[in-house]
């Protein structure tokens, strides 16, 4: 299988500041499981230039979609913002991660905590059937520091006509001050009972299962914040309740 097949740029939404999704067209792509991830690539001074990108888009539905940020500077970021539709990029066939439903255990309560672009994965399982049929409640949390960066808004509200009380959003604005978003950390929401409150849900180790994805911050407190409270981390070999991403 070769390492990279060839996309075709089909659209473009800047959603805020250097915060970009990107919709790509190519029919050489294996089978994936919603909340893996592939790489992009450009060819850049004769060398390929690659990263890695969840897909937000679900399996089996087309254009395939990634969200990013441009990285001042970055080598590839800066040169992912401004293709446009019908410019070409390289996408890796074969998909990679273990932060998919297969992996979770069953429960009653899922929890998909989020920061910044690591919502995408969720973002896609949200879009399969899966979820709704295994679990009786779904909390979806996303952080950001300015209110703009709350991208997804209107897939987001979609998941909330189609589920009604099965699921629940909860956004968090860390650098001002809004009307519907907790002006906070995750983790400190988690001590302070603010999640909780804003899901109208208890989060305890006998009823759920969270999925974390994010930055390394984030996964990091909110892990050790989970596991004061008598989560353990989810393992193939010791299933727990705590499934984890780093972007």
């Amino acid at each position: 299988m070769s390492k990279f097949v060839q996309g075709r740029v089909t659209g473009k939404r800047r959603w805020a500041e250097r915060l970009y999704s990107l919709q790509v067209d190519t029919t050489e792509i294996v089978p994936f499981q919603a909340g893996q991830f592939t790489k992009l690539a450009l060819d850049i001074d004769g060398e390929r230039a690659a990263r890695a990108y969840s897909f937000i888009n679900a399996p089996g539905e087309a254009p395939l979609e990634f969200y990013f940020v441009e990285v001042p500077g970055g080598l590839l970021t800066s040169r992912l913002a401004v293709l446009e539709a019908g410019d070409m990029v390289w996408v890796a066939p074969q998909a990679a991660g273990f932060l998919t439903l297969a992996e979770v255990p069953d429960a009653r309560h899922l929890w998909l905590l989020s920061t910044h672009t690591g919502i995408a994965p969720f973002l896609s399982i949200l879009k399969t059937g899966e979820p709704w049929q295994r679990f009786e409640r779904i909390v979806l949390a996303h952080a950001v520091r300015h209110a703009d960066e709350l991208a997804y808004g209107e897939t987001i509200r979609d998941f909330a006509q189609q589920h009604g009380e099965q699921f629940r959003f909860v956004p968090f604005v860390s650098r001002e001050d809004t009307n519907f978003a907790l002006r906070a950390r995750i983790p400190e929401a988690i001590v302070d009972g603010r999640l909780e409150a804003g899901a109208d849900l208890a989060l305890a180790p006998e009823n759920s299962q969270v999925m974390l994805c994010g930055n390394m911050g984030m996964v990091h407190d909110t892990t050790e914040t989970l596991l004061a409270r008598g989560l353990k981390k989810n393992r193939r070999h010791d299933p727990g309740h705590i499934t984890m991403e780093i972007y």
